[in-house]
This record gives C-alpha cells, structure tokens and sequence, in this order.
C-alpha cells in the first residue's frame, strides 16, 4: 500500500478490524519510509459497477462519491457517521447484487432518496432539491410538504 504522506511502496499493518456494520475490514498502517501512519478499508467488491450519467457519459461507480453527497445532505444534523457508512454500504450491496455492470445515475439516486426518506426528513429534502433540480422556491415548497416527518431512531 503507497504512503499517502511520502509515497513510500510499502507499509506494516498495525490493527485490522471489522467495521461496524461488518462490510468491511479497517486497516492501521506504519510508513516504512516515514513511519506516518494511516487507515485503508477493504471492502467486497461483486462486480465491477458504471454508472450511466443523464447526458450519456459512463464512469466508474465511486463509493466515496455517494459518501461525499450524503455528507452534504446530512451536514449539521443529528446523525451518526455509521449510520450514513451503513446506508452507503447498503446501496452499494444492493447495486451489486442487481447482476448488471452499468446502473443509471438516476437509478442511484432513487436508491439515496429511499433511503434518507426514512433517515432524516431535512437530509431528505435537501438532496431531493439537488436530485431533483429545483428551479424555483415553489417547486421545493411544494416538495416539502408533501414529506412527512421521519423520527431519527437511534
């Protein structure tokens, strides 16, 4: 594994552990180069998944994208980071286990909504207003009432 700090070949595992949700193995490691020291996860990968953009494009399925796009939605609310780790290993799961390569981007997307619908009814509205484009300040009121409020079970 290359070092993030030095770009040294190779590096000792420390500690390896399952993560939370068991979907995965996290790795401590030590620089031999610098002595830093830094955490890889290791996941199950089924299958090898593109995503279909709306505008033709196909690009390979990035777990850190769809990471990156909750955070956002879930930025500032009560929600731990394990839950949001455990919704994105879930859609990954499933989108593996449809037995397709390529899955469209709107397809991920209705993957996202389910599963913040019952999460965080703002995470919710906020990523629908992205998904969704909303154009103007009626289209998102309109959206807005119409969700109804989920409780964050702990």
């Amino acid at each position: 594994m290359r070092c993030p700090f030095c770009g040294h070949e190779d590096s000792q595992v420390k500690d390896s552990r399952p993560t939370e949700d068991g979907a995965a193995i996290r790795r401590r490691r030590q620089c031999e180069g610098c002595a830093a020291r830094f955490t890889t996860f290791e996941r199950i990968q089924l299958r090898e998944l593109f995503v279909l953009k709306s505008e033709g494009r196909r690009e390979p399925f990035d777990r850190e994208k769809l990471l990156r796009s909750l955070s956002i939605a879930t930025r500032k609310r009560a929600i731990e980071a394990g839950r949001i780790e455990k919704l994105v290993s879930g859609i990954q799961r499933r989108l593996e286990t449809l037995g397709e390569n390529d899955v469209t981007s709107k397809r991920i997307g209705e993957m996202v909504m389910d599963g913040l619908k019952g999460l965080d009814s703002v995470a919710y509205i906020r990523f629908a207003s992205v998904y969704r484009d909303f154009s103007e300040a009626k289209d998102f009121e309109a959206f807005a009432g119409s969700v109804e409020e989920v409780g964050r079970a702990e």
